[in-house]
């Protein structure tokens, strides 16, 4: 059984005891992370394809440890010019090992549930917003529609209608300036 899994924004195929490396994760060494964005899962003959994650899967890693990894040379180099710059780094990384693999009835991680709680606070105000300003928005909305209707046209069609609206220099406007002298 393998699953393929998102992890520390990449994707990776993982089996029940692996290691795997991947960027640091914020958990303490020991902890144990459940990963639930699980895009494809295969048992046997059974392959589960997510559209695009498979509800109710997850994939449970224990973190062994955090390090770093190997040095990564940044060589840049223009021929003939004299131009070298040499540099490096060396990404941070954990180490997880794979513990198993839920296919169905894993639960929501919590970090997802403290968000959700935090939305409907922040629901309220959106509301009152709303409530105090749609006397305003009523007149702003009838001009937008207009010059939504003239920024549809194409530049012949508004020199025809500033023609018959006989507004002078037409000729050499831009698209912006023949709407915004046929809105007047």
């Amino acid at each position: 059984m393998y699953a393929i899994v998102e992890m520390a924004g990449q994707q990776f195929k993982v089996a029940k005891d692996q290691k795997v490396y991947v960027h640091r994760l914020q958990e303490e060494e020991g902890k144990k992370v459940t990963f639930d964005n699980v895009l494809l899962l295969e048992d046997g003959d059974n392959v589960t394809i997510g559209a695009p994650v498979i509800e109710g899967a997850a994939v449970e890693a224990k973190v062994v440890k955090h390090l770093k990894g190997d040095k990564v040379i940044v060589f840049k180099k223009k021929r003939r010019k004299g131009y070298q710059k040499k540099n490096g780094h060396r990404q941070y990384l954990t180490e997880i090992v794979v513990e198993g693999i839920v296919a169905k009835g894993a639960k929501k991680a919590a970090p997802a549930k403290a968000k959700a709680e935090a939305k409907p606070a922040a629901e309220p105000k959106k509301a009152e917003k709303k409530a105090t300003t749609p006397k305003k928005e009523a007149p702003k909305k009838a001009a937008p529609k207009a010059a939504e209707d003239l920024s549809s046209k194409t530049v012949a069609e508004l020199k025809e209608m500033a023609k018959a609206k006989e507004i002078t220099g037409y000729s050499s406007m831009k698209k912006a300036e023949l709407i915004e002298a046929l809105s007047k």
